[in-house]
């Protein structure tokens, strides 16, 4: 991962990572199959409001859409930058393909070294502390 990753949970959760980047690329990731449960305008409206809060912010996100590429192809339709979708076959490859195509993939990009922030006591400190370690990483 070239840039530190955090699941974000909510509004909150985001703006602890951006201020701990501190300008710093990251990429905030929604829970597990948040595209599912709390749905693709949740997301969109959670990372309007932090693109509004932090204009200058680098910062991808992606939306976690488990394993059904219909949930995929549903967020990519509504603009939704970047998605993680697990499993394979027929469907997954094409949402796969076109997600590509949109620069909207990142399988071994995102997640991996992602810091889930549910319960984190401060998430603050949290973010601060897996930043620095990722970020010196890529030195």
């Amino acid at each position: 991962m070239t840039a530190p990753g955090f699941v974000i949970h909510h509004l909150d959760h985001g703006r602890a990572a951006l201020a701990a980047a501190a300008g710093r690329p990251v990429v905030l990731i929604s829970p597990a199959a948040a595209a599912g449960y709390q749905g693709i305008g949740w997301w969109q409206a959670l990372v309007g409001a932090l693109r509004a809060e932090y204009p200058d912010a680098a910062f991808t996100a992606v939306l976690d859409c488990a394993d059904c590429p219909g949930w995929a192809l549903a967020a990519l339709r509504n603009g939704v930058e970047g998605v993680l979708l697990t499993g394979d076959g027929p469907a997954f490859d094409a949402v796969r393909e076109i997600a590509e195509q949109k620069g909207a993939w990142g399988e071994g990009r995102w997640g991996n070294d992602a810091l889930d922030l549910l319960g984190a006591s401060d998430p603050g400190i949290s973010c601060r502390e897996h930043g620095h370690r990722m970020w010196e990483q890529v030195r």
